[in-house]
């Protein structure tokens, strides 16, 4: 379980209280790893055989971190595709963990193409880090100890990249809170779930660089995530870069906190005053994977 702390900076700028969900200070250093360990403890139940079991992914850096230590700990061999600016903390640790690592692609994208090709020619498990149900049910987990800790929380306001993270918080708070909002946040560099939304199918956008690279890219033609979000998120808003980076910095001025890009989007968008709602408001950091040379940039240093 990560620590529920109220904010009193954020509730300063919302007038309600808030309180900041620290799934940055999660293993592995982001929410990430709650859906790699139990996809791989599901996974390792329904297999049998002497063989050292063998599980392709491809991630952004944190859900491929995830997997890479939750594969260690369980016995498993693991391959992770990542693009090749993939940020270096994250691919670092991948390693570490004993991972095969493949970063040569260009793009996010890229790596997931791949990533699903090389499992499907070599027969093996691709456990995706948004559109893998077992996945989104251990990211659901949070939700779940949002309202242990929070009953009466009136907004969860989450970012949004493959959407597996939103996925399992909203559909736990519609059977456990149906009253309280979900806001998905999204970065204007990259707005593929907004776009189709408002399509009203699934879009391919062209994402441009962010801050936030963890939510950045397309969705799987056929997630399931999609629908689930049709379903049981209230709204998404976008933040943009400066915002991003304005609460990246708060979140260290204020709070003490070190986050990622990602980690940052949901309490930006409550200091940018782009949450609507009353009641208590929870905002994720979702993540403190950044580089350093990155985080003293956007921190106003040169390293």
């Amino acid at each position: 379980m990560t620590p529920l702390c109220e904010s009193p900076w954020l509730a300063s700028t919302a007038g309600r209280p808030v309180f900041l969900k620290l799934e940055c200070v999660q293993r592995t250093g982001s929410f990430k790893f709650r859906g790699a360990l139990n996809a791989l403890m599901r996974l390792r139940a329904s297999q049998r055989g002497d063989a050292v079991p063998h599980v392709v992914t491809a991630s952004a850096g944190n859900h491929g971190r995830a997997m890479a230590l939750a594969a260690r700990l369980l016995g498993y061999r693991a391959t992770v595709f990542v693009p090749r600016d993939a940020p270096r903390a994250k691919v670092d640790a991948i390693r570490r963990h004993g991972a095969d690592l493949q970063a040569d692609a260009a793009t996010y994208d890229d790596a997931e193409a791949e990533g699903k090709a090389f499992a499907t020619d070599a027969r093996l498990p691709f456990v995706s880090p948004y559109n893998h149900p077992d996945v989104i049910a251990g990211a659901g987990m949070i939700g779940l100890e949002v309202f242990e800790r929070l009953p009466n929380a009136g907004t969860l306001v989450v970012p949004i990249g493959g959407a597996g993270l939103i996925s399992g918080i909203a559909i736990v708070a519609r059977s456990i809170a149906p009253a309280a909002r979900v806001v998905g946040v999204e970065v204007e560099a990259s707005t593929a779930f907004l776009t189709s939304l408002r399509h009203g199918r699934i879009t391919r956008i062209e994402p441009r660089p962010t801050l936030a690279d963890g939510l950045g890219g397309n969705m799987d033609p056929d997630t399931i995530t999609f629908e689930i979000v049709q379903k049981y998120v209230d709204e998404i808003v976008t933040v943009n870069e400066e915002e991003l980076a304005e609460g990246l910095r708060g979140l260290l001025r204020e709070e003490h906190l070190v986050v990622e890009g990602a980690g940052a989007a949901a309490p930006a968008a409550v200091l940018a005053g782009k949450v609507r709602g009353a009641g208590p408001l929870v905002a994720l950091a979702s993540g403190a994977n950044i580089d350093l040379e990155r985080l003293l940039a956007v921190a106003g240093r040169t390293p």
